[in-house]
């Protein structure tokens, strides 16, 4: 059986991690990227994700970075809570 393959451009970075992955699991870079990416692209949540960027373009309220950055501070300590009981 001939298998068509394409090439796609990394940085070294996610190169090396993605065949250090590869390399622990037992399988090649293909097959570890053709079983994460039925992980990473699921129509629900791309749905989702169109949903809250048009609401976005349509001037719709968004969370200041400050405040994402406060809240990210308090993680691991007695402050902490999750993000709708902040």
């Amino acid at each position: 059986m001939t298998v068509k393959t394409e090439s796609i451009e990394l940085d070294g970075a996610t190169a090396t991690a993605l065949k250090e992955r590869a390399a622990e699991r037992g399988v090649s870079v293909s097959q570890l990227v053709a079983e994460l990416v039925p992980l990473a692209v699921d129509d629900q949540a791309i749905a989702e994700l169109d949903r809250r960027w048009a609401a976005i373009e349509h001037g719709e309220p968004t969370v200041q970075h400050a405040d994402v950055e406060n809240w990210l501070r308090t993680w691991g300590g007695s402050d902490f809570r999750c993000w709708n009981e902040r």
